[in-house]
């Protein structure tokens, strides 16, 4: 069975309600290039029968896992060439399960693959209450790269951040720039040296104006010891903005599995001017791509950004919607393998 059906059949069981309790299971696979692994979390349940339903759909979807590593497996003729690390990480309220089409192409084609939750998003089992940093949210990002070991043939890995995304591979960048080959900002936030993280952000609300997010909710702030308050992608807003060219099956899958979050612009690394450096984040090779359809970030935005990242490469997507990864992953997962063979 293919990571379509699989996926398919994840939307048959998760969310289920009962009497208002929620239960949301979250698939990823495991990176590793010799087997997929399902894993699933839950939350929230109040009832033992719930738990027990749980529990079944699980091990259904764990034994369709296994089944599938055949199918998910490189097929003679394909992936010729070299091979090499992509590393992925998503935007604000997703998680690594948004690059299962773009993972399928890259693995099918021979190449490695490692997609991360960050904190408190996906299937990572923190509350976004919990995660009181940038730095705690980026660092199951940090942790990888840090636990990278050299290899003989001097291997660096290709670091690709979507949307909110770009602020965390443009922190590993600084802090891990020998380890990577280069890093691939997908229509996302990229910071220039010099400059505070947050300006960013800043820069882009005032860019698109208080109306633009429509239907998506700033929630309260439990936890005073984080700045400002997270936030959750509304229905039309995904529909909208983020979903238009995608699939409407992935838009129902997305709106089952989005998690709050919080965009950190208050956080003190963010604010630190003087974070990024030319030495370190500067010397790695950036490439951005721009996607020309995109409604979340306006292409004359992405623009802007890359005007002031001077020295960063520039690649289009066409046809594709925010979410490239599952609009065009075919085209995205092509580009990529360009962008990491030259």
């Amino acid at each position: 069975m293919g990571t379509s059906r699989i996926i398919a059949r994840a939307t048959q069981l998760v969310p289920i309600y009962n009497y208002g309790a929620r239960l949301l299971i979250s698939c990823q696979f495991a990176t590793s290039p010799h087997h997929h692994v399902m894993t699933s979390m839950s939350y929230s349940l109040p009832k033992v029968c719930m738990m027990m339903a749980m529990a079944i759909s699980c091990m259904m979807m764990m034994s369709q896992a296994a089944s599938s590593t055949a199918a998910m497996a490189p097929r003679d003729g394909e992936g010729g060439g070299r091979r090499h690390h992509f590393v992925l990480v998503h935007g604000l309220c997703h998680g690594a399960w948004c690059w299962y089409r773009v993972a399928t192409a890259l693995r099918r084609a021979g190449h490695r693959v490692t997609a991360l939750d960050m904190a408190a998003a996906g299937a990572s089992p923190a509350r976004v209450d919990e995660v009181r940093t940038f730095e705690d949210y980026s660092r199951p990002l940090l942790a990888a790269l840090a636990a990278l070991l050299p290899s003989g043939d001097g291997e660096r890995v290709v670091l690709v951040g979507h949307s909110h995304g770009g602020f965390s591979v443009a922190l590993a960048a600084e802090r891990f720039p020998e380890r990577l080959a280069a890093v691939v900002f997908l229509t996302a936030s990229m910071p220039p040296v010099g400059r505070a993280m947050a300006n960013t952000t800043d820069e882009y609300v005032s860019f698109v104006g208080a109306d633009f997010f429509l239907d998506s909710r700033v929630l309260e702030q439990t936890n005073p010891d984080i700045p400002g308050n997270p936030e959750i992608f509304g229905p039309n807003f995904m529909a909208q903005k983020l979903y238009q060219l995608s699939p409407p099956e992935d838009l129902t899958l997305a709106l089952s599995l989005i998690r709050p979050a919080n965009r950190f612009t208050g956080d003190a690394l963010m604010r630190d001017a003087g974070l990024l450096t030319k030495e370190r984040y500067g010397s790695t090779r950036r490439v951005f791509v721009v996607v020309e359809d995109d409604h979340a970030i306006p292409v004359e935005f992405q623009r802007r950004m890359v005007a002031e990242n001077p020295g960063v490469e520039v690649v289009d997507i066409a046809g594709a919607d925010h979410m490239a990864m599952i609009s065009k992953p075919a085209k995205l997962a092509d580009l990529l393998v360009r962008i990491a063979a030259n």
